[in-house]
Formats: C-alpha cells, structure tokens, sequence
C-alpha cells in the first residue's frame, strides 16, 4: 500500500517538479535575453506599421500617374508600368514614363490622321 500511496503522490507533484526545473533553468541561464528579445518583438510590432506606412506613400508618389487619356482627353490617375483602360472611352492604354499611351500590341502600326481642308485641294487645282 505504500509503494501505491508514494507512486500516486509522485504523479500529483510531476507538474510541480516539471515547472520547478523550467524555473531553475531559466534563472541558471539568466532572464535577460528573454526581456530582450520580449522588447525587440515590441519595438518591431509597433516601428513596422510606422515604416510600411511611410514606404508605401514613397512608392504611391513614385509611381502614381495623372495624365489624360490620348483619345477623348479625359484626365484620370493610373500606375506607372500598368496597362488600363480609360473611364470614359473604354480606349486601352498603357502607361509609360510618366504618360498615358495607346496600347498596341506587338507588330502594330499605330497611324495618326490628319484633316486636310477641303478648300485647300480645290485651290490648287
């Protein structure tokens, strides 16, 4: 009966025993790099937000484009180095340095028309 009694006694102090030799280690070890590395965590939870913020506005301004559209001249914003379509007219574009471009696809030729008066013809005939 008492080996029973000393086997049940030793099973009801495990979690004691167990959380007395995490202690132990702890303080043979030394805590400081535990609140070390408890502040850095911190400092990192509440500087990271502050530089994504700040890094996100720096690449908006970068690459955030405000032109007009080269076919009805509508102005709207677009990103630099992105293909998009214009509000107004449906027209594809892309934008390129700064500009709003028609997007024409590989092997196209883009022409742009001229008016010609009709009177000037008629003149020199």
């Amino acid at each position: 009966m008492s080996l029973k009694f000393l086997q049940l006694s030793l099973e009801n102090l495990r979690p004691w025993l167990t959380m007395l030799a995490v202690f132990w280690l702890l303080a043979s070890v030394g805590l400081g790099w535990l609140v070390n590395s408890i502040l850095i965590i911190f400092g990192l939870v509440l500087f990271a937000p502050v530089v994504a913020f700040f890094g996100f506005r720096w690449w908006l301004q970068r690459n955030l484009v405000t032109d007009q559209c080269p076919v009805c001249n509508y102005e709207f914003t677009g990103l630099n180095n992105t293909q998009l379509q214009c509000p107004n007219c449906g027209e594809s574009l892309s934008v390129k340095q700064g500009n709003f471009q028609r997007f024409t696809p590989d092997g196209t030729i883009d022409v742009t028309a001229i008016e010609v008066p009709t009177k000037s013809l008629e003149d020199k005939s």
